[in-house]
């Protein structure tokens, strides 16, 4: 009896947040992953996905060669050479060797050794291959992340190779081909963890594309081969096709924008498979709903997530791009979404590095790597968007512009556009953003309500740039399948240039990706003064801990100056809980910058440098400053100016240089 009575608890301490993610998400995804999950459990996937399907006939090779579909590049491509002024390709080189050393980049920053297709490098763990997909968890201890094996079945690095050949003069199919086949040979269809996801699947078969038409008359193909190959891009596109339900009604984020433009490709490029009509129109009816959908009217996406945005932007380049050359076009709403998500990103870019705020979930997908360009740098897929939009890019000429060169892009002959103002104030409030350009900086906002599911609990928070230098920055993601400590770190409040209340979120967290008590209620805006321009926006939240809680800010941006005064407001709060006004500078500040907090009679507030910590790529980390001003009163004004300049104001300031 008492442990009926033990899970009836259990039961109604659940269902609030049942209702909650009901309300959030809606009936439609709820009824579905109940219904998943069902099948799951009762082996219906199993059913709908069998293991080791009869190979289908398909065309020889040499009808393969002579299909009248039209890639990036022609068959006189070999002979163009990219003339993007002098680049160092010895990096490239570099990468190339340990490649061929069976040493792969994961997630654009980390070189790891793997021999297999199935072994987790960080963690040793080795997954197994005579296991269904659906019997595979992607979140477990034992086996650690799994991105981590997914990221070299992506094939990103045959891009290296690729590029090499191309640059140096050089013929690795048969090593390309090698690697496919080997894969093919060791992932039995609908077995092991490189099936379970279909936006790993889809990049996987594009990236195959991509080098089967650049060695298109390699002599490294034969019969044989081709249709060996043929046969896996059929089976792996049919399971994206069966499942596409998971990604367009569980997910609906960046998957299925890449599962449903893949579908459209493939249908494209393939048109001899049984099914690939039906792919093309399908997939291109729906990746046209899901743009719509997910980039919302102001160009801001659906993600909160600039990398996540990055990949809607190649998504779009590829598709746009291949459409036209086959003679197709797409919906208006694609081609306008792609505009304004241009001009967005373009607006919070950074000009001198190309970067911008390392803002939202970061897991370094970056789906095709045609340049040697840092990963955080956005010209190359911005500057190919801009072209391919027939929009003369803002950027001058550089190793960024590699990426058009691929996809057989000329900026030369596009119309000019209206350059980056030295001055400019910018709102996006379907999303969110608000954005203040001022000479070499940017003060960047982010102050917002939800509609869609939210990724990070961050409202509020503000980075700084100044001369390419990211001066107030958000910590990053880290990495999705770690210790509670550390996804409470890098999704919560606490990674955040915000306030926090307490040992608070400004919602509360679930599991995974779920948060509840979404944040409902938001309103932001710039006003423009004399020598000033100033942001005031607010929010309610922290329901967890009480009714009615807003949190206010202003931040005042002196024109030309380098100097802001934030301020910040909390109403009704439980007074026993502390404020705490988060920031999160770059390692040089304290050299350069003063930074100083005051309460509203003006007394001062110490300042506490707690354990912070920064994450610029995927599954990296490295500690780092966090400076907290706290009071237990409802009110902080805390002003940053730079170091030494010879202003009146500079005697309210003391030099924190000592706390670095």
């Amino acid at each position: 009896m008492k442990q009926f009575v033990r899970k009836l608890k259990t039961l109604f301490n659940f269902l609030p947040d049942v209702f909650q993610l009901v309300k959030n998400m809606g009936w439609h995804y709820f009824m579905f992953r109940i219904w998943f999950e069902f099948q799951r459990k009762t082996r219906i996937l199993k059913f709908r996905f069998p293991v080791n399907p009869p190979e289908k006939k398909m065309i020889t090779l040499e009808d393969w060669r002579n299909l009248p579909v039209n890639f990036f590049f022609s068959n006189h491509f070999h002979e163009t050479t990219f003339k993007g002024g002098p680049i160092d390709y010895r990096m490239l080189a570099k990468r190339v060797e340990a490649i061929l050393q069976s040493r792969y980049m994961h997630f654009g920053s980390k070189s790891f050794s793997t021999s297999d297709w199935l072994t987790n490098p960080e963690n040793g763990f080795q997954y197994n291959i005579k296991k269904h997909w659906a019997d595979i968890p992607d979140l477990s201890r034992e086996s650690g992340d799994i991105k981590y094996v997914w990221e070299k079945s992506r094939f990103t690095f045959l891009y290296d190779l690729i590029r090499y050949d191309h640059h140096f003069g050089r013929d690795q199919s048969k090593t390309v081909f090698f690697k496919i086949e080997d894969w093919i040979d060791n992932n039995p269809v609908n077995c092991g963890p490189n099936w379970q996801c279909s936006q790993e699947i889809t990049l996987r078969i594009l990236n195959w594309t991509f080098a089967l038409q650049y060695y298109k008359k390699s002599s490294a193909l034969d019969d044989r081969l081709i249709s060996k190959i043929l046969n896996s891009i059929y089976q792996q596109m049919r399971h994206v096709a069966e499942n596409i339900d998971f990604s367009r009604i569980a997910v609906r984020n960046n998957h299925a924008l890449t599962e449903t433009w893949g579908l459209y490709l493939i249908g494209l490029l393939y048109p001899f498979f049984d099914e690939s009509e039906q792919w093309r129109k399908n997939g291109k009816k729906w990746f046209a709903e899901e743009i719509a959908y997910q980039i919302y009217e102001d160009g801001t996406f659906l993600q909160f997530s600039m990398n996540y945005h990055r990949v809607a932007v190649q998504l779009l380049t590829w598709a746009i791009r291949l459409a036209h050359l086959n003679q197709e076009t797409w919906d208006r709403v694609v081609y306008e979404r792609a505009g304004k998500s241009l001009k967005f990103l373009q607006t919070c870019q950074d000009s001198k590095s190309g970067q911008l705020p390392n803002y939202g979930n970061n897991d370094g997908a970056l789906f095709f790597p045609l340049t040697d360009c840092h990963f955080r740098d956005f010209r190359p897929q911005l500057m190919a968007l801009s072209t391919v939009l027939e929009e003369k890019p803002i950027y001058n000429g550089g190793r960024w512009e590699e990426e058009s060169f691929w996809l057989g892009l000329n900026s030369a002959v596009c119309k000019k556009v209206e350059l980056k103002k030295e001055f400019q104030i910018s709102s996006f409030p379907n999303g969110g953003y608000y954005v203040l350009n001022d000479d070499n900086t940017i003060t960047f906002l982010r102050c917002g309500s939800y509609q869609n599911r939210p990724f990070q609990s961050d409202n509020l928070h503000l980075d700084v740039w100044v001369d390419g230098e990211n001066i107030l920055r958000d910590a990053g993601s880290f990495q999705y399948n770690t210790d509670k400590k550390w996804t409470s770190y890098f999704s919560g409040t606490a990674s955040h240039n915000t306030v926090m209340l307490g040992n608070f979120d400004q919602m509360r967290k679930g599991k995974r990706f779920i948060w509840y008590n979404w944040i409902e209620k938001s309103e932001a805006g710039w006003k423009e003064e004399q020598d000033s321009v100033i942001f005031e926006g607010w929010f309610e939240g922290y329901k967890e801990i009480g009714k009615n809680i807003i949190h206010k800010r202003r931040v005042t941006k002196l024109k030309r100056e380098l100097h802001w005064i934030i301020e910040d407001w909390i109403e009704n709060a439980p007074t026993e809980i502390i404020m705490h006004q988060i920031w999160h500078p770059y390692p040089a500040f304290f050299e350069k910058f003063m930074i100083n907090a005051f309460l509203k009679e003006g007394s001062m507030i110490k300042l506490s440098k707690t354990e912070g910590w920064f994450s610029d790529n995927y599954g990296e980390k490295e500690m780092a400053h966090r400076i907290v001003y706290s009071t237990t009163e409802r009110y902080i004004k805390t002003e940053i100016c730079i170091k030494f300049k010879e202003k009146a104001s500079d005697a309210n300031f003391i030099d924190t240089s000592v706390f670095s």
